[in-house]
Parts: C-alpha cells; structure tokens; sequence
C-alpha cells in the first residue's frame, strides 16, 4: 500500500514554516510522507528596468539555487532527524495552477500552506494563493496561522 502523501506549499515565509511543521506532525501520526513545493513565478522577478539597449536576464539557476539554499535546505536541515520521508521540487509558475497540478498528478492526499506568504501587498490586492488553491485542489486543504 502506498504512503499518504502530504504536499506543502513553501516560500521561505514563517507561514510556510509553520505549514511544514504541522505537515511533518500530521505524517509522524498518520505514516505520511511530505514533499516540499516551492513555486517560482517569473514575471515577479523579472525586472522591469533595461540596462542599456537590452534587457535586464534572470539567470534561472542562479534562482532556483539561491530558492533552494535560502528556503528548501533550511527546512530539509530541520526535519532531516523527524522519521518522515521528506523530497522536494522547485518549479516555475502561478503557484495556484503549479500546487494544483502536483497534487493532481501525485494523488497526494493533503496540500498544506500558510495563510500568509510573502507578499501581503500583493494578497490584498489579487487574493491570497492560499485562498484560491483551497477552492481549486480538490482535495483538504490546510491553511496553516
């Protein structure tokens, strides 16, 4: 029989820590394994200013290495020690259709997110990822305080 998997949504937030923690307590009690989600959403930084006549070039794995020093690596260093199997991905998108995407993909049984990210400003304006992916997954949600 195949391990319930638990997904949580992670941006380097105190929210998505908290999100972690309580996915990693849920997976002890229930054998559970949880895999880290982190999504990159290009258009937010890619700048809008032009050196000169060309523009400004993200250098993609230079993103996704600090991604993953400065959010995934901190979180896989806590828990390493817990007993839960623990992986990880780091993806490019809107976070709501990639989140949506993986747990459809990975039948995962649970997506867990802070109800807070990184951006307030941003929350306030368009609404929070975690609100819309609690009305897309499909599948419980559990927004973390």
């Amino acid at each position: 029989m195949k391990k319930p998997l638990y997904i949580v949504g992670v941006d380097g937030s105190e929210w998505s820590e908290r999100a972690v923690m309580r996915a990693i307590n849920l997976a002890k009690q229930t054998n559970a394994q949880v895999e880290l989600i982190s999504v990159i959403e290009f258009g937010k930084i890619q700048p809008i200013l032009m050196e000169g006549n060309e523009p400004y070039v993200i250098d993609k794995g230079n993103v996704q290495d600090e991604t993953l020093e400065k959010v995934i690596k901190p979180l896989l260093d806590t828990y390493q020690d817990s007993g839960v199997e623990m992986s990880y991905q780091l993806l490019w998108g809107d976070p709501v259709d990639v989140l949506h995407e993986c747990a459809k993909h990975e039948r995962a049984n649970m997506l867990f997110m802070g109800r807070r990210g990184r951006s307030r400003f941003v929350d306030i304006l368009l609404g929070s990822v975690a609100n819309k992916i609690a009305h897309k997954a499909g599948i419980p949600v559990v927004l973390v305080p």
